[in-house]
């Protein structure tokens, strides 16, 4: 597995590992050892980046990465997120970031990954009424304390990643990005080309979409998130077909799948992007790092962006009330 460098330091392998899947949002999955088993059959292909969050769960995720990955911590990078709030039921309730409590959230995100020092840190979403530059400064005590090496954020607008950024730099930025989902390419891609920061894409594979698995017809499971997308309804399913038809196509001639095209197209936009795409399953974990080693020439990029331009996505890709967090 090639590697990749976020911010100025952080080495990573070219394509990490998304683990939110294994604990919420797409409906039942494999028990808890198989999850450890693949994230460890991960780390055996290569795989140097994990990611996960306090919110997963909550707090279930980070131990399940946590337990994985205690064999070989001194082999692999593990990112986790802070940013909302709970009650005393540890459900979610909203947001947080205060700077007052940073230290003792992130002992705890210490205690579930069963490790001494965090990666890097995520503000997983901005709270508008805390000022960056308060949260930027927390997390550069938590830097100088050795809990937490890099300081990362996600679904951050570019001027508020600026204001933070000159406080403690940003090591790496986490947004959706795929040829789904471009938003990123109008602001966040050329403020991360001027001040040196990685962009890690998540759902790099459009939730599934850009696997060309998924068809008007599929039926969600119960707790599956995207029975909740308006993106994932029937109708707009049916409508973005187009954009798999035209992976599909590449694919073909590739003698690759569709979605590692989608990876593999992501992996082009800059050498400092590291898309973290997950799976529950080991064969697609075996296809999505095969994409890693396709190589798209400048013809084909150029095909799929011209025909990708064409195409309109129809439905939103969040709720209303989800949208709302992001870009603050």
């Amino acid at each position: 597995m090639r590697t990749r460098v976020l911010g100025k330091d952080l080495e990573v392998s070219a394509l990490g590992f998304g683990a939110m899947g294994m604990s919420q949002s797409y409906g039942p999955g494999p028990d808890r050892e198989a999850n450890i088993a693949l994230i460890r059959a991960a780390v055996d292909r290569g795989v140097t980046f994990f990611d996960t969050a306090e919110v997963y769960g909550p707090y279930v995720n980070e131990e399940l990465v946590g337990e994985a990955l205690q064999p070989v911590r001194d082999r692999v990078v593990i990112a986790t997120k802070f940013g909302f709030a709970f009650d005393a039921d540890g459900k979610q309730a909203g947001l947080s970031s205060r700077p007052e409590d940073l230290a003792r959230v992130a002992d705890g995100c210490l205690r579930r990954l069963r490790t001494d020092r965090i990666d890097l840190f995520y503000q997983h979403r901005v709270n508008p009424d805390v000022p960056i530059e308060d949260v930027a400064g927390a997390v550069k005590e938590l830097i100088a304390a050795g809990k937490v090496r890099h300081f990362g954020m996600s679904e951050a607008a570019a001027a508020t990643v600026r204001r933070a950024h000159a406080v403690q730099p940003v090591t790496a930025l986490q947004h959706e990005y795929s040829l789904w989902w471009k938003r990123p390419e109008a602001e966040i891609l050329p403020m991360c080309d001027e001040l040196g920061i990685g962009l890690v894409p998540y759902s790099p594979l459009g939730k599934g979409f850009l696997t060309g698995t998924i068809t008007r017809d599929t039926a969600f499971t119960a707790g599956d998130i995207r029975g909740t997308i308006p993106r994932f309804e029937a109708g707009a399913r049916e409508a973005n077909q187009a954009l798999v038809d035209l992976l599909g196509a590449v694919a073909a001639r590739k003698e690759a799948t569709v979605a590692q095209v989608a990876l593999a197209w992501l992996l082009a936009q800059r050498p400092w992007i590291v898309p973290i795409p997950g799976t529950r399953r080991l064969e697609r974990l075996d296809e999505n790092l095969g994409a890693a080693s396709l190589e798209l020439t400048a013809d084909d990029l150029r095909e799929i962006d011209t025909a990708a331009a064409a195409i309109d996505i129809q439905g939103g890709r969040y709720s209303e009330q989800m949208e709302r967090m992001t870009n603050l």
